[in-house]
């Protein structure tokens, strides 16, 4: 019998967390392809690419809602369940409240093994292809090589980004200038970059080598400003941002900073919060324990969705203000990462513990 109810309770978790994502998907999707109607007709960028682009990007939207969408699931199941009085015969027939937890935590389970396939080799794959996709079809008259820096070229010039800091912030620019002949005449090279609204570069500490036929020229500026064509969206295909990277591209990048002696913060920040947000989807189920025997046993579908949302919502809130504020303030890459969960954990504990 306890392994019968537990497949019925882990199929209700699936279930409704299912139609949870369905209906998010959509809503997804749907608000994905309202933002990109201001580029639908900017080179060859069409209505199927905008289609495309969306379908490519929903796998990271379904990593990142995961939890919300396995909070609100098993709230909507173990209510229903509550409400039907089922759960009341299952407590009638010796099954404690923690056998009751350990079910649901069986169904979190699946789905943070599901959300950990999804944010290793589905989205991320997808998301790039996605952007790529749409950045050519923009930019149809530029050409762009390279996987770890961006190697773009617009007319006679050459430029090369080694690093994204930052929205539209870069380090380590050269600028190669040829003639009609495509001989070299200058190579620049400035320590950051930042580009404005109208593509236009502001070089920091610049150093440029113009080659004569007799001599090279070398000149030194604090700052100098450069004109191009080419946009931060453009540029951002080729530079690695750690949201976009799998686990392992991002162990991989990390071990290559430090090799170098780079900072890396960013990145083991993200690589131990992706850990621990996917670590999360096993225990945010097993909150939904509490509120079933508690307060909301007799309420609404329409409540539980509410109180899922907002449980979600700060939680994602939380750790996303930890990962900005951590590396302003230089606090450790794994207690920023983890400190959202680790909160979690403890407050899902308390709160099961206490049930009647």
């Amino acid at each position: 019998m306890t392994s019968i109810l537990s497949r019925y309770v882990i199929k209700a978790v699936l279930g409704n967390t299912a139609l949870v994502m369905l209906v998010l998907m959509a809503l997804s999707g749907l608000y994905l392809f309202i933002t990109q109607q201001d580029d639908i007709g900017v080179g060859t960028f069409s209505v199927e690419d905008a289609f495309m682009f969306v379908g490519l990007n929903l796998p990271k939207y379904a990593f990142d809602l995961l939890p919300i969408a396995a909070l609100i699931g098993s709230l909507l199941a173990l209510g229903n369940l509550a409400r039907t009085l089922e759960l009341v015969v299952v407590r009638a027939a010796g099954v404690s409240t923690m056998r009751i937890a350990l079910w649901t935590a069986m169904a979190g389970v699946i789905l943070m093994v599901f959300t950990g396939v999804i944010g290793e080799w589905v989205a991320p794959p997808m998301e790039q292809y996605g952007r790529k996709l749409k950045t050519f079809a923009k930019f149809n008259d530029y050409s762009m090589a390279g996987n770890n820096s961006a190697w773009a070229k617009d007319g006679d010039m050459m430029i090369s980004v080694r690093q994204q800091s930052a929205d539209n912030r870069y380090g380590g620019v050269y600028v190669f200038n040829f003639d009609a002949q495509r001989r070299l005449r200058s190579v620049g090279h400035a320590n950051n970059a930042s580009i404005d609204e109208n593509n236009k570069w502001r070089l920091e500490n610049y150093v440029e080598s113009s080659i004569n036929d007799e001599f090279v020229d070398t000149r030194k500026e604090p700052e100098t400003e450069l004109q191009t064509r080419l946009s931060p969206e453009f540029l951002g295909l080729a530079v690695l941002e750690a949201d976009s990277l799998p686990g392992r591209g991002l162990y991989t990048y990390i071990q290559h900073l430090r090799a170098n002696g780079l900072d890396s913060r960013t990145y083991e920040t993200a690589f131990w919060a992706r850990i621990a947000r996917t670590a999360a989807v096993a225990i945010i189920v097993v909150l939904a324990v509490p509120f079933a025997f508690g307060p909301m046993r007799s309420t609404g579908t329409g409540a539980r969705t509410v109180v899922g949302i907002m449980i979600g919502v700060v939680f994602f809130l939380l750790a996303k203000m930890l990962e900005s504020g951590g590396e302003v303030f230089n606090m450790p890459p794994l207690m920023v990462a983890w400190l959202p969960t680790f909160l979690l954990a403890v407050i899902t504990t308390v709160a099961v513990s206490r049930v009647r």
